[in-house]
This record gives structure tokens, sequence and C-alpha cells, in this order.
């Protein structure tokens, strides 16, 4: 049995799927791309795992084994989960007082809300008259569902905040793998890359943290869905993935350069439609029945001072030791969203100006990256939100890995500092802060330099190794004829002919974007661009 990769999520139309190992023209099925041929460090690592892979095997063929790709990433992402669980053990354990919760890296937001939100005198807390949860709708419905949950456990007695804890772990673990598994299904022929999602250092340390990983989870089977061409379904699960935290609504500003590029607006305005239809129907009855309580959130995001890990809180933590000049309160939102503004505009100027069209995993990322960097706080487990981005928009492990290493770095400073200052630190175990300001630098270098990966890729996509790995080839260096033409599709058809493959695939595989859904091989309708194709030629 062959694994066939089809284009990312339930095809609307195309040709019916094709179950024989062979196609009608005696081609073989397109294999899948493995990282032992086409990572220059998995490759230089692979003689000491057993040598690369044969020359005539075909990648994803597993016969009658247990062990498919994504049953050997389940399996990966299970065992990161276990790992993630041993690693909170002092906490679980001995609970969640401080320091020792910041010495042994284990600060949960879920076992400090539990007691301190009210959940442990009423599951609803959230929603009750005067509540002082300062988080969006779905994730308050969220934490009250697993207090509820917790609850009823039998041993939730002698600790209800281990059992609420560990019923949010349950859950996220549960979310980490959907991830996983979208993510594989969304990389085209590359669905190894998801191994990185299964065992990103930043996702086993952060992932617990709070419940960030429900937005991203949603996020990712809305691009998923998109890629499917099924925009109106995605925006549905963007639009709940922004009741859980906003971020996932930034996508949307990927999907408008891709229309601006094309001139294709359904997409665009389905997936807007979509989006806003479910943030309303998740939002609304609480805003007319409590707005005090729903609007908490917003009024402390839009109040709050500089956070933790913030750039803006690097420069009051270093002017603090030189005397300078601090950043205040009322003057950070200006900052913050102006900086992020700034970047948005550079990031659409790239989009809508660059010769080749980028890849909407490619924008994405780079539109989340920069809000992370602008954003009042970063919070540890923010990391989160950029792996499954990365994972599709620059898999490169070299990269991913030098990334991770300063998140990893990020993630302890982040908790020396804070214990710095909690009740019975010792002034023998605590950091300096200039070590915690080095780290966040080094945090907010190492997402540049990804972000930098991004940017190289989208100006010579022939560096970009998933373009490099989709049947089509290189075939985007030749503009289509016009709207609608289809030439990416035949190039792809010809090229695959040639190699021996299944040419009938192609109508089912992506050209030059796994999730660009109806903006896959969309050519370039806006006029600079057509203009300049003119001029400069294929």
């Amino acid at each position: 049995m062959s694994l066939r990769i089809p284009a990312p999520g339930p095809r609307t139309s195309g040709a019916p799927p094709r179950t024989g190992a062979r196609g009608p023209d005696g081609g073989a099925p397109v294999p899948a791309s493995v990282p032992s041929r086409t990572d220059g460090l998995v490759r230089r690592l692979r003689e000491g795992l057993g040598g690369p892979v044969g020359r005539h095997t075909v990648p994803g063929r597993t016969g009658d084994s247990f062990f498919t790709p994504l049953r050997v990433m389940i399996l990966l992402t299970t065992l990161s989960a276990v790992v993630a669980v041993l690693l909170k053990t002092p906490c679980r354990l001995g609970g969640w007082g401080q320091p020792e919760v910041y010495y042994a890296g284990c600060y949960s937001d879920w076992s400090a809300l539990y007691g301190g939100r009210g959940f442990a005198e009423d599951p609803f807390a959230p929603f009750a008259a005067g509540a002082a949860f300062e988080y969006p709708v779905l994730m308050s419905v969220v934490a009250s569902i697993a207090a509820v949950i917790s609850g009823l456990l039998p041993f939730s007695d002698l600790n209800p905040t281990l059992a609420y804890w560990d019923v949010n772990f349950l859950f996220t673990a549960v979310l980490w793998i959907v991830t996983v598994v979208v993510t594989a299904k969304s990389a085209g022929r590359r669905p190894w890359d998801a191994v990185m999602v299964a065992v990103a250092p930043g996702i086993i340390l952060a992932g617990s943290v709070n419940w960030d990983l429900w937005a991203v989870a949603l996020l990712a089977v809305g691009m998923w869905l998109f890629g499917g061409r099924r925009p109106l379904l995605a925006g549905l699960f963007f639009g709940l993935g922004a009741a859980m935290k906003l971020y996932p609504l930034l996508i949307l500003g990927a999907l408008l350069i891709l229309a601006v590029r094309s001139l294709r607006w359904a997409p665009f305005l389905w997936a807007t439609l979509g989006t806003v239809a479910a943030w309303l129907a998740v939002n609304l009855p609480m805003m007319i029945g409590n707005l005090a309580a729903w609007s908490v959130f917003f009024t402390f995001s839009g109040e709050r001072g500089p956070g933790l890990s913030s750039v803006w809180h690097a420069w009051n933590v270093t002017m603090g030791r030189i005397g300078g000049p601090e950043i205040r309160a009322e003057d950070l939102s200006l900052l913050a969203y102006g900086a992020f503004f700034l970047a948005c505009a550079a990031i659409f100027a790239l989009g809508v100006s660059c010769r080749y069209r980028p890849r909407l995993a490619q924008l994405t990322f780079l539109i989340v990256a920069a809000f992370v960097l602008c954003n009042k706080v970063y919070s540890p487990q923010f990391v989160v939100w950029l792996v499954p981005l990365a994972a599709l928009a620059v898999p490169r492990w070299r990269d991913f890995l030098i990334w991770q290493f300063f998140e990893v770095l990020h993630f302890w400073a982040i908790w020396m500092y804070l214990a710095k200052g909690a009740s019975g630190s010792e002034v023998q175990h605590s950091m300096d802060d200039t070590f915690y300001v080095l780290a966040i630098l080094g945090h907010m270098a190492a997402t540049l330099y990804l972000m930098g990966r991004v940017v190289e890729q989208v100006l010579a996509p022939w560096d970009d190794p998933v373009r490099a790995s989709l049947p089509g080839g290189r075939i985007w260096t030749r503009p289509a004829a016009g709207p609608g033409s289809g030439r990416g599709l035949v190039a792809a058809a010809a090229r695959m002919e040639h190699l021996g493959l299944d040419a009938t695939e192609a109508e089912r595989l992506p050209v030059d974007d796994p999730l660009g859904g109806h903006y896959d091989d969309a050519p370039d309708g806006a006029p600079w661009l057509v203009r300049r194709h003119r001029t400069v030629g294929p």
C-alpha cells in the first residue's frame, strides 16, 4: 500500500481518487518526500541511524506494516507528551508553590487560575457577575468544562488542583496529536515535516502553561480545510480559534495578500465571513448576557503595561538598571500596535510586489511572528503558536533547531527572573537580570532569523523545500498565460509523466502551494504584476 499525498483537505473538485498502486497509464504513484534525502542536516546525520533510504524504495509505502507515517508521528507525539508530564513531576507531586514552581520550570496557569479565579468554588466562575477572568470567551468555556470534569474524578477531593491540571493536560495532548496529524496532511509531499511539531522542545516545555494549543489546533484545521478549497468552513475554524486566542485572525491578512495578487476575492471573502460568523456565535451570547465579564479580556489587554519577555519589558529592565527613561503603560499601546502595523505593512508590500506568489504558510508565519515580536507580552507558551507554522513555512531542521535552542533558553530565563522576586527565593539560586534580557534578545534574534529565511525563499522560490518537492517542480518560474489558464497544472502533469509517475495525480496534488486552495497555481492578476511579467518575461 502506498502513501498518496493528495492536496490537503477534502477536495471539492478534481479527479476522483485512485486506489491502485499504479495509474492507468502505468505511472507509479507520487512518493512522499523524506528528510534523509532532502534535508541537509538529516542527510548528514543519517549514517549513524542506518544510512539513507534506498534508491529503489517508495517513501511512504508500508505494505502491511502497522507503522505508517502518521502512526509513527502519533507515537512520537505521545512520547513527547509523556516526557512533558515527567518534566512537571516536581509540581504534580509537591504542588505549585513558589519559588519551587519556577526553579522546576513547571509553572502552569491552569493550577494558578484554578484557585485564583474561583474555579475551585464555582466551575463557571468566568461567567459569574463580577468575574475577572482575563481570557477570551471560548477559553472561558474550555476552562469551565475542565473544572466540571475534574470535579467528577474520584481522586479530585484529595488534590483538586492536580485533578484540574491533569484534565487540561489530557485535552492538550489530544490537541497536540490533532495538530501533528493535520500538519502532516497539510504539508503536501512532505508529511515528515510534522515531526517538528511532534517533538518540538518548545511544546514539550510550554504546552502545559496555558490553553494555547486549542487555538493552535483550530488554526491548523482551518488552514488544512482552506487548502482543501473549503474557505467558508475554514473560516469557521479561524473564528473559533480567534474566540480562544485572537492571533488566528491574523491569517486573514495573509489571505488578503493572496487575493490582492490574484484578484480572486471569493476565497478571502468566504473565509472572512466564516471567521466573523463563528466569532460572533461564540461571543454574542456573553456580550448580551454579561457585558462586563466579556469585556475583561479587552480591557486588560488594552491597559496592560510592558509584559514579561516583550521587547518593551526588556527595555524597562535595562533602563531600570542604568536609570534611563522607561516605557509607561499609557504609551505602550501606541508603540506596540504601531510597530506591528509597520511590520504588517512591510509584509504586505513584500507579498504583493515580489515576483513569485508566496505560499499561505509563509505569509501567515511572517505575520504571526511579527505579532509575537511586537506584542505587549511574550508569554512562554506563545512559542507553540509558531511551531506548526514554522514546520509548514520553513521546514529545515537546522533552522528549526537553532530557533528552538534559543526558545528553550528563554523558557528557563523567564522562570529564573520570576523566581528572583518570589518569596522564599535565595540569592544563590537567582540569575542576574542581564541574562534575562539577553535571553529575550536571543529569542527575538532567532525568530527574526526564521523570518529572514522565509523571506529568502519568498524571493527565491527555487530554494523553498516545499515547492521543490511538488510534482510541478520549478513550474512557478513560468507565469501562466492568463487567468484560469491552468498552465502550471499542465506543466506539472507533463513533468510527472516524464518522471514515470502517474500524470493524472496532477489533478489531485497542489502545484506550488499545498495550503493555497483556490490560490494554488493562481496566476497574478494585479495590474502592476502583469506589467512586470510582460516586461521581464517568463
